[in-house]
């Protein structure tokens, strides 16, 4: 089991202050991945999570052989791969059309649960360097570093947070991102998506292979994580789970309601349809819009100010359209722990001393080193998922021609941003 802190602040701490070289801010996948990437480098951190537990809403997660690549390297795969099976073909069918297709998957793709992935990255993190119920709400330029003043997620009194360099983890809503200076993200039209695990006690029967179903109002994908449990979403328009602009999470129980309705309307196969009506309670999640950081912005937003930067949704959220959130999550965590540790490597000069203050100082170099390697990758991989996104939803042909033009080229169908290795930590 993973040890976590609780966050020390209360009622009469408000002037309560500590320092610390390097805070990870946010406590999801990428916040976790970066964590335990300077802890393989021997580099310490704290990281700052605003929820009371670690947030494992959101069901699975694919994991493509770029992700795997740098599981290995953080030295969690192998354990990994004993709670999910290889996926090994995509199966479109188009509802209407009466037409399918079986595209093999030829690289490693596996669905993890949410809640595997961090559990097993949050153990092998040292005890207390995982922060919860830690909000930040505001931050300020120092010399060095930045000043961050935090509240308890009950409430009460808060503290001060001095660091030295700090990582923006902390998704697509960021206030990283905010202090950075960079554009909100942008939500989709609003669309019901509800995602769930259904657990069929005598095996299913679905095989290896990843469906994607889409019918004229609905779209499905089913993916097998054991043999026992799939992962699932369905993404449609209910009336009845719309929400205001402000809120992203919608009742799950009532959400399935109304989907189960919209499928049975639709005429959707029996074994979906059940599929759905027996998920896990407790496995439902429902949102409402997607948000997206838009390709232009990823090309030409500020990444860094001195010895702060981002990763994560936080520098380049793309939705799901191309599975590669939480792959190139995993990426910006390597890539980072490794500009890091050459910077600290550099710093020291053959020393051994256990001093960090040289290298800490020094930090922004490896920050822009960072956001110079990973600009050009998440570029491409935010373009590709919004050109997908268009595609899905445009209604002309020449809008779905150009779209489908610009996959071809990216590779897309190939799986062609699968196709990448960020190296060695």
């Amino acid at each position: 089991m993973y040890a976590a802190s609780s966050h020390p602040g209360t009622s009469s701490s408000s002037s309560m202050e500590e320092s610390h070289g390097i805070v990870i801010v946010g406590g999801g996948i990428c916040g976790l991945a970066t964590a335990l990437a300077l802890h393989r480098k021997g580099i310490a951190s704290l990281v700052l999570e605003k929820s009371e537990a670690l947030r494992v809403d959101g069901g699975s997660i694919g994991v493509h052989v770029n992700g795997w690549r740098v599981l290995e390297q953080l030295g969690v795969a192998a354990e990994l791969r004993e709670t999910a099976n290889l996926v090994t073909a995509f199966h479109d069918v188009w509802q209407d059309e009466k037409k399918s297709t079986l595209t093999p998957v030829r690289k490693e793709l596996r669905w993890l649960k949410r809640k595997d992935l961090l559990e097993t990255m949050a153990k092998d993190i040292p005890a207390g360097a995982i922060r919860l119920g830690c909000h930040v709400t505001a931050i300020h330029p120092s010399d060095p570093g930045v000043v961050l003043t935090t509240t308890p997620a009950g409430g009460g009194g808060g503290g001060v947070i001095r660091a030295k360099v700090l990582i923006g983890c902390d998704g697509s809503n960021s206030v990283v991102a905010k202090y950075l200076g960079m554009s909100p993200s942008k939500p989709t039209p609003p669309r019901t998506y509800l995602r769930g695990f259904t657990t069929y006690r005598h095996g299913h029967p679905f095989g290896d292979r990843f469906l994607r179903l889409r019918g004229r109002r609905f779209f499905v994908g089913r993916s097998p994580m054991t043999d026992t449990r799939v992962s699932f979403f369905v993404a449609c328009h209910v009336p009845s789970a719309a929400t205001s602009s402000s809120s992203r999470v919608v009742d799950a129980r009532d959400t399935r309601h109304a989907v189960l309705q919209k499928l049975r309307d639709q005429r959707c196969p029996a074994e979906v349809v059940e599929m759905v009506r027996d998920a896990d309670p407790d496995s439902l999640n429902v949102v409402t819009r997607v948000w997206y950081r838009p390709p232009w912005q990823v090309a030409l937003a500020a990444f860094r100010k001195g010895a702060v930067t981002v990763a994560g949704d936080a520098m380049h959220a793309m939705g799901s359209y191309i599975g590669q959130g939480g792959s190139a999550a995993l990426e910006d965590a390597l890539v980072l722990a490794r500009s890091l540790a050459r910077a600290r490597a550099a710093a020291a000069g053959g020393r051994d001393d256990g001093d960090d203050e040289p290298f800490l100082l020094g930090a922004a170099t490896a920050i822009r080193e960072y956001v110079r390697e990973r600009r050009l990758r998440v570029a491409r991989l935010s373009l590709e998922a919004f050109v997908m996104g268009e595609l899905l939803r445009a209604k002309s042909m020449a809008t779905k021609l150009a779209c489908m033009a610009i996959l071809a080229l990216l590779g897309t169908k190939a799986l062609g941003h699968t196709n990448y290795d960020c190296g060695r930590l």
